[in-house]
């Protein structure tokens, strides 16, 4: 059985990857072949069966095929030359075990010919980073408590956002909340997260800008998708924060955006900050169509295997090659001052989202330089034994071939290390106050309005 190697790279590899997802039908790429029916030769002319194949060989013959066939990157490594060596590889692992090579036997030389690729963007996800996949993009449920902490004073112990729903929200926990104890003893992450796999409640000790409160939390299964969400910030709470954690969940990013535009302009908003602080990409038309409710029109050329084509997004809709590819029902567009959130977990169609509002000059982006995956989308496909291959199938550039920066620069810079971290711990957000003083530096063009009108 294949051993899973321990993941070293510098930084978090989130669960989805770093990804622009593109979407096809049902909303996952299946590999799938179809039976054919074939006629039966003459008795003279029966043929021996074939031999049997390993899991693990069809695990890799799927990898190689994609490789091949489907491959949209930036990569200029030979691809046949690189399967042949790891199918060489595979041969002399599974030798002993013959048909019987199971499929995990397969993954270490399939991450190992990934890395040789030489693209960030490709990569294997093991059956449980899958599955997780699987829970975010269709919305599914998993066992959480619903909170993502970040390192503090050694350990992964301040809270920087509660799900709304989920067992951290239901027992009070806050961002900004420091965890120290947990059932009487000095708090530690891998403790945390040993009582959520035991399924057992556990007592914190938390502190909250000075007050020391326990708090009672026991993991339980919620919806693994995050949608977006509006509350009001700044002087006399007149301003409208849309946080979208995600672009994966189910398809409902872009509608919910959109009818928070609507909320924010009933009421009345003096503007709009959108936070895309850790986001790691999602569907790109969930992206595109979020996006519409704040550019205008914008346009891009992708690049497949199957050569260019055109997408235009305008309105609340998106053409590709003049085809409708997709609409949200009630489209906004919200005209007065706009700041966008970013940080270096940004990636992928945040990036996008970003770059499209700071090109069209409709707002200002705010944070850190994002992640630098910002001008390739990827597909996720099943490979035998569970597991899934994410890959680069497109990368983008404008019309008249400017390509999409690999990384969005903002327009007014706030780093989040520990000075953050710390002022977080205190109740101050330094980004989002910094993303309220650009709105203040916006002039009013307008309110937001419903736009349907879709270019040509």
């Amino acid at each position: 059985m294949g051993q899973r190697p321990v993941w070293k790279a510098a930084g978090v590899r989130w669960t989805a990857g770093w990804l622009v997802l593109v979407l096809w039908s049902a909303g996952l790429a299946q590999t799938a072949v179809q039976p054919r029916a074939i006629p039966a030769l003459p008795p003279q002319q029966q043929v021996q069966p074939a031999p049997e194949v390993s899991a693990a060989q069809q695990a890799f013959s799927e990898v190689a095929a994609q490789l091949l066939g489907e491959y949209g990157g930036l990569s200029a490594v030979d691809r046949q030359a690189l399967i042949r060596e790891y199918q060489g590889r595979l041969d002399a692992v599974c030798q002993a075990q013959g048909p019987r090579c199971a499929a995990d036997t397969a993954y270490p030389v399939i991450e190992a010919q990934l890395t040789a690729l030489g693209d960030p963007h490709t990569f294997l996800q093991w059956p449980d980073e899958y599955q997780e996949f699987l829970s975010s993009a269709l919305g599914g449920d998993r066992v959480q408590y619903g909170v993502k902490l970040a390192d503090l004073d050694g350990e992964r112990r301040l809270v920087t956002e509660v799900i709304p729903g989920s067992a951290a929200a239901q027992a009070g926990l806050r961002r900004g909340d420091v965890l120290l104890t947990l059932n009487g003893v000095a708090y530690t992450y891998r403790a945390l997260t040993d009582a959520r796999e035991a399924s057992q409640a556990v007592r914190l000790g938390v502190d909250r800008q000075g007050q020391r409160l326990s708090v009672s939390l026991q993991a339980a299964r919620t919806s693994a998708a995050e949608l977006p969400r509006l509350s009001w910030v700044g002087e006399r709470g007149r301003t409208a924060l849309i946080r979208i954690p995600t672009f994966l969940a189910g398809g409902r990013v872009a509608v919910a955006v959109h009818r928070q535009v609507a909320w924010a302009q009933a009421r009345g908003a003096d503007g709009v900050v959108v936070d895309l602080r850790g986001n790691a990409g999602g569907s790109l038309l969930e992206c595109d169509l979020a996006a519409s409710a704040f550019v205008p029109r914008f346009e891009r050329v992708s690049q497949s295997a199957d050569g260019p084509q055109q997408m235009v997004v305008q309105g609340g809709q998106r053409r590709d090659d003049a085809q409708l590819i997709g609409a949200v029902p009630a489209p906004q567009l919200w005209r007065g001052p706009l700041a966008v959130l970013v940080d270096q977990s940004s990636a992928s169609c945040a990036e996008f989202f970003a770059y499209e509002v700071q090109r069209a000059g409709v707002g200002q982006v705010v944070g850190e330089a994002t992640a630098g995956v910002g001008n390739t989308a990827t597909r996720v496909y099943a490979v035998t034994g569970g597991a899934g291959l994410q890959m680069t199938v497109l990368h983008y550039a404008k019309p008249g071939g400017v390509a999409y920066p690999v990384r969005v620069q903002p327009d007014l810079t706030v780093q989040s290390g520990e000075a953050f971290l710390r002022a977080l711990a205190q109740g101050r957000d330094l980004t989002l106050e910094a993303g309220l003083q650009a709105l203040r530096s916006q002039p009013r063009h307008g309110l937001a309005s419903t736009d349907a009108a879709v270019g040509e």
